[in-house]
């Protein structure tokens, strides 16, 4: 019960700096990452949480779904195909690229094997544009930018998650059994991606079914329902429920725009929420111990994963492409490490391969430094796009009652 009241107090806070967030360097994000560390062990110890913890995986896992859910119905099914050459250049050259020069420095600097560093690349691999929502979430930045991050992003969590697995098959005792692996891993994506597309069809045929209807105010409901069913299912029958939920998402967006209109409010409230409690929980594994843990050599990759391998592996991608050179830097720079390498990084230390402890440690020091540089420079980049409204908070001096989204918030609203 203390992590509830100690999350109530992170929210309040958040949605009470919303507004001053919006408009500068600070970031709700964050401040419930720094949170969640503040009242961990590591300092207050007012909550006792470890990485076995069942919390921490469940708090991920339904955040990362409930985040590609909702990034799947922002996603309109004709623009990719008007536009996909870049996307298609990021996620196909740009993705492998980055994964594997991840891997030579983890190799290299921090000193794990060759298979555990792959896997660590791999798991580093996905993006998330979360922390970048003052550009996905704004219409003044261009819409070829926004697309390539959005699409990239929601699109990389699925295609990295076989090669986590895999990896972590070949990394253990047990790893003469990768190829059954790989069966049994491509057989759970392709069952993922099935039931996604088929129950909002399925959804979508019962809206046009003459008898039947929601009631305006239940309206939102429908997608929240068909969320529920399809998240249970996959866990139930071991499909993937992220590759569902971005599938589902989209699938549904397209048969059924009304369901996606009114499901918006309430999807993004949702979404927001569990994307924070799972902050809060991840802020609580960053104890000063786990910093501690890791080397100089560490720490180097860490700064180069940010820095260097994200921008010079998308620039490499985009070489030739009808791309404005400013678009492409801002492009490279917004690689952040978000809920998908939280989800995989705990897979990596529950694992129970030789290295995991130290990959997880380079993982989450990674991830928790990117949220630093990403949240809290896209204000600024924005702002060179012209992008001055940020908070849409009317000036105190109009007498107009104040009203703010958070930039997270942002990064899902419809351009």
């Amino acid at each position: 019960m203390v992590l509830v009241v100690v999350f109530g107090a992170a929210l309040l806070v958040a949605v009470l700096l919303s507004g001053l967030a919006a408009r500068t360097v600070l970031s709700t994000s964050l401040l419930f990452l720094l949170g969640g560390a503040l009242v961990s062990d590591g300092f207050l110890g007012l909550i006792h949480i470890t990485p076995d913890s069942e919390i921490v995986s469940v708090t991920a896992d339904l955040a990362l779904f409930a985040v590609l859910f909702t990034d799947g119905m922002h996603v309109s099914l004709p623009k990719p195909r008007a536009n996909w050459k870049s996307p298609a250049r990021a996620l196909g050259l740009g993705m492998p690229l980055a994964f594997v020069f991840m891997a030579l420095i983890t190799h290299y600097l921090a000193g794990l094997d060759w298979t555990t560093s792959f896997l660590v690349g791999a798991v580093l691999a996905p993006t998330d544009p979360v922390f970048a929502s003052a550009i996905v979430g704004r219409s003044e930045v261009p819409a070829k930018l926004r697309q390539l991050l959005n699409v990239e992003s929601g699109i990389n969590d699925g295609l990295a998650l076989p090669v986590v697995l895999v990896l972590i098959a070949a990394a253990g005792p047990t790893a003469g059994s990768a190829e059954a692996s790989l069966a049994t891993i491509t057989l759970e994506l392709a069952l993922g991606l099935a039931i996604g597309i088929t129950l909002p069809l399925v959804v979508g045929g019962l809206v046009r079914f003459r008898l039947l209807g929601a009631e305006p105010k239940l309206q939102p409901l429908l997608p929240l329902a068909a969320s529920i069913i399809l998240y249970a299912t996959c866990h139930l029958t071991h499909a993937n429920p992220y590759l569902a939920a971005f599938s589902a998402g989209a699938v549904l967006a397209h048969v059924s725009p009304e369901a996606k209109r009114s499901f918006e409010p309430l999807g993004e409230a949702l979404a927001e929420l569990a994307k924070f409690a799972a902050l809060l929980v991840f802020g609580a594994l960053l104890t000063p111990q786990l910093f501690s843990a890791l080397s100089w050599g560490g720490y180097a990759a860490v700064v180069l994963a940010i820095v260097l391998i994200r921008p010079a592996s998308l620039l490499i991608s985009l070489l030739g492409a009808r791309f404005p050179r400013r678009e492409k830097l801002v492009a490279a720079w917004f690689g952040p490490k978000g809920f998908a390498s939280v989800v995989y990084g705990l897979l990596v230390l529950q694992s129970g391969i030789p290295q995991a402890e130290k990959a997880f440690t380079l993982i989450a020091v990674c991830i928790a430094f990117s949220i630093i540089a990403h949240s809290s420079t896209d204000v600024p980049i924005a702002r060179a796009f012209h992008v001055d409204d940020l908070a849409a908070i009317p000036a105190a001096h109009e007498g107009a009652a104040p009203h703010a989204l958070t930039k997270e918030t942002r990064a899902g609203a419809p351009s």
